[in-house]
């Protein structure tokens, strides 16, 4: 396989810069210079700001597909492989115990749903370079631009770029300007400490809380990545930040502004009524209070943001038209119920019972006990015990493209639902398990969690264990992008064999995966142009 990376961000169709485009080989990932000597590059540099805060979502300039940022390999289309948000998805859901695919055999797919990725697979390879693209498009907006606001939310996305690096990878190549010199490599500790640095000085630059508009980041968003940061610290630097971890969840609790999303609602037009939890996950997610939650929402629009990532995906992946027909995903496009949970998910909300054969969102939701179980049962099997199997597997109905006033979307072939990239309620639950590390099981970590199962209609308990929190990590936050992250702090992932899931270790019971694969390989393509890197250990 090969991977080609548009090495130009210099396209007149991006409308950031007035020179064209090439395509070549992944040679040193972050450095950008134009061939031609005698192009003069104009700046636009809101549209370069636009794009960078597109990078999140978008792959290229026509969406869904062509004139693509990066070129993807040959098996996979632009949306698959070439957009942040899937990818990333794919590589922290695919490979734990909550989502798998129908179409187990999709190039890439079965060495990440039976942990058994490599150097070659191209959901690893394409988020590596989306990464590293997008840091260069931050690299030259800082060095040609001047306004100190702008400039302050481009280090953030710089910054949250790094961390995911360092997150997936362990370490990479690492630039802050635009060079033609080789990037030098950095390891995991060394992208720790500049992340850790540059969101603590982007405390004093970014906006106020709330000051700034709706999608953009202010003070809150570093907070919360800080607050990350430090929960995992033990993961990424082998010491533990637990005090931080606290300290900062508990900035973002306290920040005047946003807060969690406590209010139902009922649609006029169907009398569809909504619980707070999945108002979070509707087509109106940016005007029905829900965007009180979303420290950092990545916006969609049926119309500017066409593509085959993010929420479209999302919400393509998990119907069929029967599904629709019955809970009105919002859309006429529809991948037949490709994506599906895991039934070691389901256990979290079901125990050892199967839930209700319904298609009715309450009948689920009420068995549970939890308005968070939103879970589609009806014509299908709890567990996966054979991937092939289309029946097996529930599906989800978590994520719509419908809106609670009633009104209609954008479109129906694609999607108006933004991504809650950061929301509140994951400050709650940094902070019950910082102080539960800190203190063993306590009444304030509980207060934090209840606040959660309250919301949900769950039930309240008076202390949670660390496995309790694992569990509630699971429940708040399924199929959002986050489970392997969780999987590695509480030793439930690679290298250990006590916690199991259905083809975990690409065994239908589950089995052990060598731990070398908690991070992701560096591509070889990268290894071999830029001699200042090193293969992670294991592969």
């Amino acid at each position: 396989m090969k991977l080609n990376i548009r090495k130009s961000f210099l396209s007149a169709a991006v409308a950031t810069l007035a020179v064209g485009g090439v395509t070549t080989s992944c040679v040193n990932d972050l450095d950008v210079e134009p061939i031609n000597p005698q192009v003069t590059m104009e700046l636009d540099d809101d549209a370069l700001f636009n794009k960078i805060y597109g990078s999140f979502c978008l792959t290229g300039q026509n969406g869904p597909d062509g004139n693509g940022d990066l070129s993807a390999i040959e098996e996979l289309d632009e949306g698959q492989q070439t957009e942040f948000y899937r990818m990333q998805w794919y590589m922290n859901e695919f490979t734990s115990d909550e989502a798998s695919w129908v179409w187990a055999t999709d190039a890439g797919v079965p060495e990440l749903l039976h942990n058994n990725y490599d150097a070659r697979n191209g959901f690893s390879m394409g988020l590596y370079y989306r990464l590293t693209y997008t840091i260069t498009l931050c690299n030259h907006f800082l060095a040609n631009v001047s306004d100190a606001q702008k400039s302050a939310e481009v280090r953030f996305i710089r910054a949250v770029n790094y961390y995911y690096m360092m997150d997936m990878f362990g370490a990479g190549p690492f630039l802050t300007k635009v060079s033609a010199e080789l990037a030098p490599y950095y390891d995991r500790q060394q992208l720790y400490n500049f992340v850790e640095s540059e969101l603590k000085d982007l405390e004093g630059s970014l906006a106020e809380p709330g000051k700034n508009s709706y999608g953009r980041v202010d003070k809150v968003s570093a907070w919360m990545m800080l607050a990350r940061l430090y929960l995992n610290a033990e993961v990424y630097t082998g010491k533990a930040q637990w005090q931080l971890a606290k300290e900062y969840a508990e900035k973002v609790i306290n920040n005047g502004y946003y807060h969690l999303m406590e209010t139902p609602g009922t649609n006029p037009t169907t009398g569809e009524t909504y619980t707070p939890y999945q108002m979070l996950f509707l087509a109106d997610n940016n005007t029905n209070g829900a965007q009180y939650e979303a420290i950092f929402p990545v916006m969609l629009d049926g119309v500017k943001t066409k593509g085959h990532g993010s929420t479209n995906f999302l919400i393509f992946a998990a119907y069929s038209p029967e599904m629709s027909s019955n809970i009105p995903s919002g859309t006429d496009n529809h991948w037949g119920r490709c994506a599906r949970t895991r039934g070691k998910l389901v256990e979290k909300f079901f125990g050892a019972d199967d839930a209700p054969q319904s298609h009715v969102i309450k009948d689920i939701t009420d068995a549970a006990g939890d308005d968070r179980a939103l879970f589609y049962p009806e014509g299908f099997t709890k567990y996966v015990e054979d991937e092939m199997d289309a029946s097996q597997g529930y599906g989800y109905v978590k994520f719509r493209n419908v809106r609670s006033d009633g009104q209609p979307t954008a479109a129906l072939d694609a999607v108006d639902t933004d991504i809650p990239f950061l929301r509140v309620a994951e400050a709650y639950l940094t902070y019950a398990e910082a102080v539960t590390r800190l203190n063993g099981v306590n009444q304030d970590a509980a207060a934090k969690i209840n606040s959660l199962r309250k919301r949900a209609h769950a039930t309240q308990n008076s202390s949670y264990t660390l496995e309790d929190i694992m569990d509630e990590w699971s429940r708040e936050f399924w199929f959002e992008g986050r489970r392997r992250m969780d999987l590695i702090r509480f030793n439930c992932y690679a290298g250990q064999s006590e916690y199991k899931w259905n083809y975990m270790g690409g065994e239908a019971a589950g089995t052990a995966f060598p731990s070398f694969r908690s991070v992701y390989a560096i591509p070889q393509n990268d290894l071999d142009n830029n001699s200042n890197l090193k293969q992670n250990e294991g592969y």
